[in-house]
């Protein structure tokens, strides 16, 4: 078995124990999944560190719940931020066991922590690869009953967290109506 493999079954498993379910799959082990899906039509020639960063990029979230945190902006931003660590801590620990180097380990813990977002093409990745399973999975079911302004601005801060290659990408690909396409043209 490859170090690659090692890793995905390590994560798998972790989040296999997620209580949520979506369907009757736990919800993050379907989110690891489908991150390596668009992961690898986004970036067919990824490194193993960006391929196991999106794998794990929500592993055992349900373990820090949102509402531990207020339940405002301020609260929001804490709660991502640690739970980005928290998501680089137990990845870079699966890389080790699974054989990984300390260069890889380390880059992986980068981006999951989202150092160096517009900047360093693998951090940049694996926005572009969240942002599109986002697009593909989740923004319908968000979007229900939210106020058109609100998602407006969702959307557009979605886009802009997105390489231009992928905003273009995303704009072939997906069915986006007027006027949330314009955020992706920019």
């Amino acid at each position: 078995m490859t170090s690659l493999q090692t890793a995905f079954d390590a994560i798998d498993k972790a989040n296999a124990a997620d209580p949520h379910l979506e369907g009757d799959q736990p919800k993050e082990l379907l989110y690891g999944q489908r991150m390596t899906a668009e992961q690898d039509a986004l970036y067919p020639d990824a490194s193993d560190a960006l391929r196991i960063a999106c794998r794990g990029q929500h592993i055992e979230r349900w373990l820090l719940p949102r509402d531990a945190y207020a339940m405002d902006r301020p609260g929001y931003l804490a709660w991502r931020t640690e739970q980005g660590r928290r998501h680089a801590a137990r990845v870079a620990e699966i890389m080790r066991e699974a054989g990984y180097g300390q260069e890889d380990v380390v880059h992986a813990e980068k981006m999951l922590t989202k150092q160096g977002i517009k900047r360093d093409d693998d951090v940049q990745a694996l926005e572009d690869v969240a942002c599109f399973t986002f697009i593909r999975w989740y923004l319908g079911p968000f979007a229900q009953g939210r106020d058109p302004d609100e998602l407006q601005r969702i959307v557009e801060k979605t886009a802009r967290k997105m390489s231009a290659q992928a905003r273009m990408i995303a704009l072939k690909e997906f069915d986006i109506p007027e006027p949330f396409a314009e955020a992706f043209r920019a």
